[in-house]
């Protein structure tokens, strides 16, 4: 795990028996989940309300997504899912994530995933609002700062 990965928001994800298959491995889908729910907890942890936007007509969608998956995760392993937002423009984000296993600190899944801003009621792209715009500079600044 490399520096700037110990510096990215984590969310803390116990495997559960329904997150499996028979065998008791994540199912490969499931790491799309955890990967969803790292990157809403990041934008939440940082202040910014997800309600908010909907009523402001305002939603994001994953528009490109590539996934690597290393090694299984097994039910009850603890792990920490990533969010670390690595560039923007106009109307979407790039996220660099990973799922990692608290145990041993070894990465399973690495992901790559474009999230685009859209309005609601249309599905159409638009601007990423004033307020995710500004969270996303600041977020740059110190990531480069970090590095």
């Amino acid at each position: 795990m490399t520096d700037r990965y110990k510096s990215s928001f984590g969310l803390p994800v116990r495997v559960y028996i329904e997150d499996t298959d028979a065998g008791g491995i994540v199912y490969h889908a499931t790491y799309l989940h955890y990967m969803e729910r790292a990157r809403t907890e990041w934008v939440r942890s940082r202040g910014v309300g997800l309600r908010a936007g909907l009523a402001d007509n305002v939603s994001y969608v994953v528009q490109r997504l590539s996934i690597h998956y290393g090694m299984p995760a097994k039910l009850d392993d603890e792990l920490r899912v990533t969010a670390e937002p690595v560039a923007f423009g106009r109307v979407w984000m790039d996220f660099r994530q990973q799922v990692v296993r608290i145990a041993d600190e070894a990465v399973l899944a690495t992901a790559d995933v474009r999230v685009a801003c859209i309005a609601l009621d249309s599905g159409r792209p638009r601007r990423l609002p004033a307020n995710m715009l500004e969270l996303l500079e600041s977020d740059s600044k110190t990531n480069s700062q970090v590095e």
